[in-house]
């Protein structure tokens, strides 16, 4: 009867909605022996308005992608979680160059996101042709990646400063921010808060809508996508400059703070891809006891790596 209902009204399965990351996660952790993740969330978001027209205006971006190092294992399309590629410092890139970006180091979704065109996670020819029409003044010299640290007090007392130092540094009146995995979204979250404090607008674009939402930011663009893809379609440059449109958009048009924007494009007609991303449903016991042991070891390559990086 309920199927013939939903037939006749014509609704969507209940699971082709946002994938509630968060809950996912905790439930992932704890089934491998952790402790769940406490995500960040804020009642009050701070909200910093244009000062004049896109058009007019220095904007740069920041990433969560990883430069590539072919010293540091596969990091290709498909790859398997991948620390030692992973960075722990803010480190920038010129805009006027080229660059080999992945996303091997983070929990993206590789199942559903081919990773092989760099722009569905990194827009920066979309801005390069945005600035070209004049459709925001100029880009900053650099953009800047901002390190995936899963404690809360380092991304807001030393990664954060850094990025508001650079962003200073190079004019910056605007900033886009893009992330790929959960804490992803939760580090360009803190960082957009951070920036919005000192006075720079910004606009997060995303795939991970209930992370963005709890930690509270002023500007996000909603896309249904999987993990890895907040910048569009990959290999569709109609799509690519479709979001980051939307996302100035949302710049120009947010009257105050938490101001979402869902994209209206969809991944595919059925939305089932949503079932697999970290679904113990889909896991079994034997599979979460490999990923505890690959887990364990990939923490000890990080840790060792932090502790170089410091």
């Amino acid at each position: 009867m309920t199927a013939e209902i939903d037939r006749a009204m014509g609704f969507a399965p209940d699971y082709d909605s946002p994938i509630p990351y968060m809950q996912r996660t905790r439930e992932y952790y704890r089934a491998i022996g952790y402790d769940p993740y406490r995500w960040a969330h804020y009642r009050d978001v701070p909200f910093s308005p244009l000062r004049k027209p896109l058009a007019e205006s220095r904007l740069t971006l920041i990433t969560t992608a990883a430069p590539f190092d072919p010293d540091k294992g596969d990091q290709g399309p498909g790859a398997a979680y991948n620390s030692a590629a992973k960075f722990y410092q803010v480190y920038s890139g010129r805009m006027d160059e080229e660059h080999d970006l992945r996303i091997s180091h983070i929990a993206y979704d590789r199942k559903h996101s081919p990773a092989t065109d760099a722009r569905a996670w990194f827009p920066l020819h979309a801005l390069r042709d945005a600035a070209a029409a004049g459709r925001i003044g100029e880009l900053t010299t650099h953009f800047l990646g901002a390190p995936t640290n899963r404690s809360h007090r380092h991304t807001v007392e030393v990664d954060c400063p850094e990025i508001l130092s650079r962003c200073l540094q190079d004019g910056a009146e605007v900033a886009v921010l893009v992330p790929n995995c959960p804490v992803c979204h939760q580090t360009v979250s803190l960082t957009a808060r951070y920036l919005e404090q000192h006075g720079i607008p910004t606009v997060v674009m995303g795939c991970a809508k209930d992370i963005v939402e709890h930690c509270g930011v002023p500007r996000f663009l909603f896309s249904d996508f999987p993990l890895g893809n907040a910048a569009g379609r990959p290999h569709e440059p109609d799509s690519q400059a479709a979001t980051l449109e939307l996302a100035l958009r949302l710049l120009e048009t947010a009257a105050g703070p938490r101001s979402t924007l869902q994209s209206p494009q969809r991944w595919d007609e059925t939305g089932e891809w949503k079932l697999d991303y970290l679904n113990l449903e889909q896991i079994g016991a034997e599979e979460l006891a490999r990923r505890k042991e690959e887990f364990l070891r990939q923490k000890a390559i990080a840790k060792g790596l932090r502790e170089q990086a410091a």
